[in-house]
């Protein structure tokens, strides 16, 4: 199994489909990075050859991938939180950034629903059931 930038890439899949297994290389930048190692994209991963191997390594390493990647993006998150700027509070109360509709949808952001006013009917099985447990407490206290 080739180790490119750290990860085992697939052995069984083409050359263009395993380098996308790398956080931060996607299909379109494949292209550019195997035409610059010279390296044949239909290829198998097994049939790579070490030579291949470490042309793309040298050309990955000059590329932000994998730790150094995350790394990056986490930090500018915390900068825009640290200035104070809108989007940094979007981040910090978990909401859309990019100008998204949350009045419905945005559920993945937001979690589960949480309401307000009305109860759900768990909710309101529960108030049902401890009613008259505490009115029988407040029965023995007198």
């Amino acid at each position: 199994m080739p180790r490119i930038v750290g990860i085992d890439i697939p052995v069984q899949k083409k050359t263009y489909v395993a380098l996308t297994y790398v956080y931060g290389v996607g299909r379109h930048n494949v292209q550019d990075i195997l035409k610059e190692a010279h390296v044949d994209g239909n290829k198998r991963a097994k049939d790579l050859t070490v030579d291949e191997i470490a042309r793309l390594q040298r050309i990955l390493d000059k590329v932000n991938t994998e730790g150094n990647l995350r790394r990056m993006i986490r930090e500018n998150i915390e900068r825009l939180k640290r200035i104070g700027s809108y989007r940094g509070g979007r981040h910090m109360h978990g909401l859309p950034v990019r100008g998204q509709r949350t009045r419905v949808n945005a559920r993945t952001r937001k979690g589960k629903k949480k309401t307000v006013g009305a109860l759900t009917k768990e909710a309101a099985e529960k108030l049902a059931t401890a009613a008259p447990a505490d009115a029988e407490k407040t029965k023995e206290k007198k």
